[in-house]
């Protein structure tokens, strides 16, 4: 009983936290989201036993060249993305591939830290502008919050329907407490809740609402087991203590950063072909 009260205050802090920091102001969403990639980056070199120091100056290096260079944000974005979805492929690959993992060398540690961790935080503090306007593009913190909602919603039901229904194990493997009926009822509750944020938040269409919580279900249940293999390849249960009862940041936030570059690329699509 006290350890499921010290989970829930520990949760209600983060989300209030997360939401105070995004609706208070650009520069305290920023703080907050850079203040979490310095934590995750910190997180994933522990499992993967590589030295924190050049990943903190190449996501500062990143940040600030983002936050100041406004007229490359667009290519840069799009680099990004690509570099994500690469690794992020990568990483899918690995998950799936039942050969015993090999041994990484510290190059590909380097680019698995840039690809999985930084480039898709970068991309979380990018998601709130894609709203444009005349003069450029302006900062909508309800969006960031919806798609956290989203990721709150498929995790919140894929546990009560997974824990009431399952059966049938989704990949035993690496998350044994994962069930194919916990993902669909996800998937269910996560479609009506894009069906209901499209009433209330205008930026694009039903249809599209809709296929963002396809991706956000898809892509973060995918995320939440890339990231409990690096845990089991280190022999470890959470990626840190910073959250009592939760982990680390990256068990928090292992969801939205791998299918954040899944999502904008999908973003990127239909605004080109519209």
């Amino acid at each position: 009983m006290k350890e499921s009260i010290v989970r829930a205050l520990s949760g209600i802090v983060y989300i209030l936290v997360l939401v105070s920091a995004t609706f208070f102001s650009e520069v305290t969403f920023v703080l907050l989201f850079a203040f979490f990639m310095l934590i995750a980056i910190t997180e994933f070199c522990r499992l993967v036993n590589y030295k924190p120091v050049l990943p903190y100056i190449i996501a500062l290096a990143l940040l600030a060249i983002f936050i100041y260079a406004e007229d490359y944000r667009e290519p840069l974005t799009n680099i990004f993305i690509s570099v994500s979805v690469i690794v992020n492929s990568i990483l899918l690959y690995q998950l799936f591939n039942k050969r015993p993992p090999r041994a990484l060398t510290r190059t590909l540690k380097l680019v698995k830290v840039i690809g999985y961790i930084i480039l898709p935080f970068l991309l979380i503090m990018r998601l709130p502008y894609l709203t444009k306007c005349v003069g450029g593009f302006i900062f909508v913190p309800d969006f960031i919050i919806s798609i956290f909602i989203l990721i709150w919603i498929n995790d919140t039901f894929a546990y009560i329907t997974g824990k009431s229904f399952g059966k049938h194990k989704l990949f035993e493997r690496i998350s044994p407490k994962k069930t194919i009926e916990g993902f669909a009822g996800g998937m269910v509750f996560t479609i009506a809740g894009a069906v209901v944020l499209s009433i209330y938040l205008k930026i694009f269409g039903l249809p599209h609402w809709i296929a963002t919580g396809i991706i956000v279900v898809i892509f973060g249940t995918l995320g939440d087991l890339v990231e409990s293999r690096f845990k089991r390849l280190a022999g470890v249960k959470d990626s840190g203590n910073i959250m009592p009862g939760h982990g680390g940041i990256l068990d928090r936030l292992d969801s939205i950063i791998f299918a954040i570059p899944f999502l904008f690329l999908y973003y990127q699509i239909i605004h080109y072909v519209s």
